[in-house]
């Protein structure tokens, strides 16, 4: 009784820090988001710009660039990451995400025919053709990952691989023969929050805050669906209910990302698996935490990003998948095992 004891005194340590860690660096990484940029601005004066906008250019670029690209970032970082550790546990498989699934392919595809086709389109319709197109995308990867003998770690990526590269070929042509705001539209594609305002702010939190409510109530059931159908149904789980639901919350939280900054990878790939490994498969502490460490990694992501081709500006996704890529190997190296 007493090791038992100890062991969930420790487990409970172990939780707390590392929730309390992630939201210090997050709260450094925004710090450091908000002062580096071709305006650089010290670091001890960005808290007291940021608490009291007295008028001044660096205020300015505070309150109106910068903090909403930090918002942003943060939103769609938690978000992917949510959406992520979501298909991990219904789909009982750690190679499960977004990209991997065609899900973000799917809605970038959706996306970017919208605006080509119906450029007046406001950007809040845009929303409900990522809706559409991320429910296409990830119902196909599912459906010829789970034929002839059931879903495996190989099948998945192998099924959500091609589905993304078609998709992709597809967007390309439509580019292709589009060449009107080509270069925005490209530099979306490639995943970036720059430039985003509060409008986009505003656009995300609805559906953000929807998504991860619901994500916390289906946490209970989510841990059930992790330890394989038949625990769950033998413990009163309606799986397919489970299943469709939080199917839903993959759509909403992954397509608000990617309408508002494009298809940006690995995130619900890499933090919910970094995030079990440390604390283990409990979903009311495996979906907070992943929230906060997938805000922290796109935060960060985005600050390296502003250095990659300085003073231009570079797509954050291009950082994501180059930290993200190597995991995704060592993952199928492993066979899909957890990491």
């Amino acid at each position: 009784m007493e090791e038992t004891s100890t062991e969930k005194h420790f487990y409970t340590y172990r939780i707390g820090i590392t929730l309390v860690s992630g939201l210090i660096l997050l709260l450094g990484s925004l710090i450091a988001s908000l002062s580096i940029g071709v305006y650089h601005i010290n670091f001890s004066a960005v808290m007291g710009l940021l608490l009291n906008d007295d008028g001044s250019k660096a205020a300015s670029i505070i309150h109106t660039i910068r903090l909403p690209r930090a918002v942003i970032g943060m939103l769609i970082g938690g978000c992917l990451a949510i959406a992520g550790a979501i298909m991990q546990s219904i789909t009982n498989n750690p190679l499960a995400s977004p990209q991997i699934f065609g899900v973000n392919a799917g809605a970038s595809l959706m996306v970017v025919i919208g605006v080509v086709l119906l450029p007046d389109l406001a950007p809040n319709t845009l929303v409900y053709f990522a809706f559409f197109g991320a429910a296409v995308g990830g119902a196909t990867v599912y459906y010829l990952a789970s034929t002839g003998g059931g879903m495996t770690p190989v099948k998945l990526a192998l099924a959500g691989i091609t589905i993304h590269l078609f998709l992709s070929s597809i967007i390309e042509g439509v580019v292709l023969f589009n060449e009107t705001s080509t270069e925005d539209v490209l530099f979306w594609l490639a995943g970036g929050i720059d430039g985003r305002n509060w409008g986009d702010v505003k656009l995300m939190l609805p559906w953000a805050i929807v998504g991860v409510i619901a994500s916390f109530a289906l946490s209970k059931s989510l841990t059930l669906l992790s330890l394989g159908d038949d625990v769950a149904r033998g413990l009163g789980q309606k799986i397919g209910l489970i299943r469709f639901v939080s199917s839903l919350l993959v759509v909403i939280l992954a397509g608000a990302s990617v309408a508002v900054a494009g298809p940006i990878g690995f995130i619900g790939l890499m933090i919910p698996n970094i995030v079990r490994k440390i604390i283990g498969s409990d979903y009311r502490f495996v979906i907070p935490i992943s929230a906060v460490l997938g805000a922290l990694l796109l935060t960060v992501s985005d600050v390296i990003s502003r250095f990659i081709a300085f003073p231009a500006e570079s797509p954050v996704g291009i950082v994501t998948a180059l930290i993200g890529a190597p995991f995704f190997l060592y993952l199928a190296r492993k066979g899909g095992r957890e990491a």
